[in-house]
């Protein structure tokens, strides 16, 4: 069976939300990495960040505030991995 993966247009890219988490004053991440994991389309990504934020927070409260910093971002994709780190 053959599978084709079609992408009709690419609302966000890994740039974008790569650029919006080393903006973030909340953040201030020491590094990030954002793969786009859906062939181009914009819809699925990979995120890993690292930040002396998450320090003495649990990984929940982590998530959440990378999920507050890509509030707007996430209405425009179907999902993400997320991959947060202490500095």
């Amino acid at each position: 069976m053959l599978r084709r993966t079609v992408c009709y247009w690419a609302a966000l890219t890994a740039k974008d939300i790569e650029d919006k988490l080393l903006k973030s004053e909340t953040l201030k991440p020491t590094s990030v990495s954002v793969v786009d994991a859906s062939a181009g389309c914009g819809s699925f990504f990979n995120i890993k960040i690292s930040s002396a934020a998450f320090d003495g927070k649990t990984l929940i409260q982590q998530h959440r505030l990378v999920n507050a910093e890509l509030k707007e971002e996430i209405k425009g994709i179907h999902g993400f991995t997320l991959d947060t780190s202490k500095q």
